[in-house]
């Protein structure tokens, strides 16, 4: 059962998470590999509108995709891509990244290795996951300017097109955790929690949603989610 008072407190961790950046041309958009598909739609949608001429989707697989995208993340949104009539040629891949740092560095090393130029890049990522992608790419390529995009939608459309409220929930408060003890391992940036998205997480935490949370250092880097 998802109280009233969970709810309050998911929408503090929400909104948190949103960067609220504008969107605006770079050299490259990267699509970080999820669950969500949603991703690939919205780096179709910045592709389309001109702000950036080539996209990067990044990622292998995690618990919560080998089902639903046996392929591997950056696999599907790539497919999604090319069904939205995104040219084959505008589309790298990069399948071998499991984490939000490895999506980041791995895709570093795709893009050098093709020789593009990496000034400014749009990190493309689940609306949820703004923050922390931001912050963990900052961290790991600090002499490019990133943008964070994401789909525009509310958190109750959001649970709508998952199907499934307790996941989000779960992601939310792994995300948040990990703002708060990732800097110190140095996987990211070190970013200002307000005291009462903090309060909202440890009561989410205690409510028991704990399945996307770091046991321990040594799982501390995770999966793509």
């Amino acid at each position: 059962m998802i109280s009233v008072q969970d709810w309050e407190d998911t929408r503090l961790l929400w909104d948190y998470q949103q960067m609220h950046h504008e969107p605006r041309p770079c050299a490259v958009g990267i699509g970080l590999g999820s669950h969500d598909l949603g991703v690939a739609d919205t780096a179709v949608d910045l592709y389309w509108r001109g702000m950036m001429p080539l996209i990067v989707f990044t990622g292998a697989t995690s618990r919560t995709t080998q089902e639903r995208m046996p392929r591997g993340e950056a696999e599907h949104y790539r497919d999604r891509a090319l069904e939205l009539g995104v040219p084959a040629d505008a589309i790298l891949v990069e399948t071998h990244a499991r984490n939000t740092g490895q999506n980041i560095t791995l895709s570093r090393a795709l893009l050098e290795e093709r020789g593009v130029d990496v000034s400014s890049a749009l990190l493309i990522s689940k609306p949820y996951e703004e923050r922390r992608a931001y912050a963990t790419a900052r961290r790991l390529w600090p002499e490019v300017e990133f943008v964070s995009a994401s789909t525009p939608m509310m958190l109750d459309e959001y649970v709508d097109s998952i199907r499934d409220a307790h996941l989000v929930i779960d992601m939310l408060v792994g995300s948040l955790q990990r703002l708060l003890i990732y800097p110190a391992q140095g996987f990211m940036i070190s970013q200002d929690v307000p005291e009462d998205v903090i309060r909202a997480y440890e009561r989410l935490a205690s409510r028991g949603f704990t399945s996307r949370l770091v046991q321990s250092v040594g799982s501390a880097r995770g999966g793509n989610e």
